[in-house]
Parts: structure tokens; C-alpha cells; sequence
């Protein structure tokens, strides 16, 4: 009561929508979002993800479509992930070199169509191994320097295609070192790195990997290579060396459940960061306004704002088509 007498009256400016947009310390734009899409053989097909209401898997030319909407919205990037026919998938993940795979398909026709969106892709060998893991399998252990090379061959083979940004979300050691020294020998100098720094073993992924059919292939867990949930200094450490090694970027995979570690590697190194909200985190959201049980759109708009309260310069997000339109009415 005392601070009150004292004039120290905070809701004053909370009172009206003007002041409180004044005052706001943090903004969402279109320019924070990032439009993670799904891509299928075939063409002319829309294909819906079960589990995940709202969002499809696309044929390269409906990605071509997806992309001049999305640029219609001012969506700076889109980021492919392939569900590659499971006729194409081996031990070894071999058809991630094929120059004429979805992803490579899919950059060229984007970039002939949408020239000056961004197009980031994945680098992991999991929509391509008959095993569901990101790298090479042998015995019971997924071996780290012989994947490297298999990485470092897709990320070159994504590039020629015309990708970007090369996205390495596989965690194995000294993979970003690798793939940088590769894109400067290949002429790719201005090709750039978002670092899957921070990418944990999360129950968050389960309907991403229906998406790209890896759910009912993979083989045990992948708690050797993602992180430990529990663990915080260690993300740390894991930035350092991607940021050492020479990423542009950096990722926190998944994000709601992980903003400290958002903040934390935002505020350690003063990088731009980037912060997954992965298809767990957008199922929930969509079933439980489904249900009735919550407003949608404010629940998105509210997750988004979360990540950029932590620090994070942008964020992949399924939602990406919707909160633009939102974001410019």
C-alpha cells in the first residue's frame, strides 16, 4: 500500500492497448519465422501429416507453391525435410548423395520459382537409413568419423543443388569443422552453417518422425549421440566448439522445453540462435485447440513470443504460415 501512496502504480501502463505496445519489451515479426515443410515423390500431391493437424507433406512442385506463399508473407526461409520412399533406404543412407534426391529436387525448383527465399537443409542420414538413425550403424554403435564423411558428402550435394544454409542435426563430434572445410574447398564460401548445437533426445520428436517415416524404423534410441535433457553446461560446451569450428549459427532443439538453454548460449556467446519448436510442441498446441481446451492462435502467438523473450533470433515453427498471416493483418 505504501508503494502505491507513492505513486509506484504499475497497471498504469498496462491500461490501454497503445501504451502497452509502447512499452513492450520484446516484438514477434514475420522476419523471426522460419517454415519447416514436408516433401513427398509424386506430383501434384498434398499429403497430410496425421499427427500433426494443419500440415502436409509436399510433392516438389506443391514445395514450389509452398514457397511463393510463403514468400507472399515475407517468410525469409523454409527448411525440407524429406520422406524419402522406403525402397531408397539402406544401411548406409546412400540415397542423401543422390543429386537428383528430394531435397536437391526440391532446391532447384525452388530456387528457378522463388529466387530470393532462403532454403535450409537438413544434414543427417535419418529419412535415409533402413535403420532411422542419423548416422552410420555398426554393430550397436553409431560411428562418428566414418558419418562424418557420409555428412560432409551430403552437405556438398545440397549445396550444389543450391541450398543456403546446410543444417547438420546429426550431433556427431567435429561434424561442423568438417562440412566448413568441404563447402571452402567446393567454392561454397558463402554457403552458410546453422548448427544443430544444442539437440537433445527429446519425447518431443515422435510426430516429425511419422512425417518422414522413420517411426517404425528406428532402431533403439539415440541417447549416444542427442543430449541429455538434464544437462545445461554441456550445451554450452557443444556451441563453443560448433561456433569454433566455424557455424554461422547456432539451434536449441526442441524450444519450449529448453528456453534456459536458449538464453543461456544467446547471452554466453552473442550469436545469432535459433530455436526449434519441434512437432511435439506444435501437436499439443493443435490438439488441445482442437478440443476446445484453449485458444489457438493466442497459445501460437503466445509460444512464439516465448522464444524471442529468450533470447532467440528466430525460430522454426510448423505455425510459421499462419502466424504471418497473422503478424500482418
Amino acid at each position: 500500500m505504501a508503494e502505491i501512496l507513492a505513486g509506484r502504480r504499475m497497471r498504469r501502463n498496462r491500461r490501454t492497448d497503445w501504451s502497452r505496445r509502447l512499452v513492450r519489451e520484446t516484438a514477434l515479426s514475420v522476419d523471426d519465422l522460419i517454415w519447416p515443410i514436408f516433401l513427398v515423390e509424386g506430383q501434384g500431391i498434398t499429403q497430410p501429416v496425421a499427427a500433426m493437424p494443419g500440415v502436409d507433406r509436399y510433392s516438389v512442385d506443391r514445395a514450389v507453391a509452398a514457397a511463393e506463399r510463403a514468400a507472399a508473407l515475407g517468410i525469409p526461409a523454409l527448411a525440407l525435410f524429406p520422406y524419402t520412399n522406403p525402397d531408397l533406404r539402406d544401411e548406409s543412407g546412400s540415397e542423401a548423395l543422390n543429386p537428383d534426391n528430394l531435397v536437391c529436387a526440391a532446391c532447384r525448383a525452388i530456387k528457378a520459382a522463388v529466387p530470393d527465399i532462403g532454403l535450409i537443409t537438413d544434414v543427417a542420414l535419418d529419412p535415409y537409413t533402413s535403420h532411422g538413425h542419423d548416422g552410420l550403424l555398426v554393430g550397436d554403435e553409431i560411428v562418428n568419423d566414418a558419418t562424418i564423411a557420409q555428412l560432409t558428402a551430403q552437405s556438398l550435394n545440397q549445396a550444389e543443388a543450391g541450398a543456403d544454409v546446410i543444417a547438420p542435426s546429426d550431433m556427431m563430434d567435429g561434424r561442423v569443422g568438417a562440412i566448413r572445410r568441404a563447402l571452402d574447398a567446393g567454392g561454397f564460401t558463402n554457403t552458410q552453417i546453422m548448427a544443430y548445437s544444442a539437440k537433445y533426445a527429446s519425447a518431443f520428436y515422435g510426430p516429425f518422425r511419422d512425417a518422414i517415416g522413420t517411426s517404425a524404423t528406428l532402431k533403439g534410441d539415440k541417447r549416444t549421440y542427442q543430449m541429455d535433457p538434464a544437462n545445461t553446461d554441456e550445451a554450452l560446451r557443444e556451441a563453443e566448439l560448433d561456433i569454433a569450428e566455424g557455424a554461422d549459427m547456432v539451434m536449441v532443439k526442441p524450444g519450449l522445453p529448453y528456453l534456459d538453454i536458449v538464453w543461456r548460449i544467446r547471452e554466453a556467446f552473442q550469436m545469432p540462435t535459433f530455436a526449434y519448436q519441434v512437432s511435439g510442441e506444435y501437436a499439443m498446441i493443435q490438439a488441445a485447440a482442437g478440443n476446445g481446451w484453449i485458444d489457438g492462435e493466442r497459445a501460437m502467438l503466445e509460444s512464439l513470443q516465448a522464444f524471442k523473450r529468450a533470447g532467440a533470433n528466430g525460430i522454426l515453427t510448423y505455425f510459421a504460415p499462419l502466424a504471418a498471416e497473422r503478424l500482418t493483418r
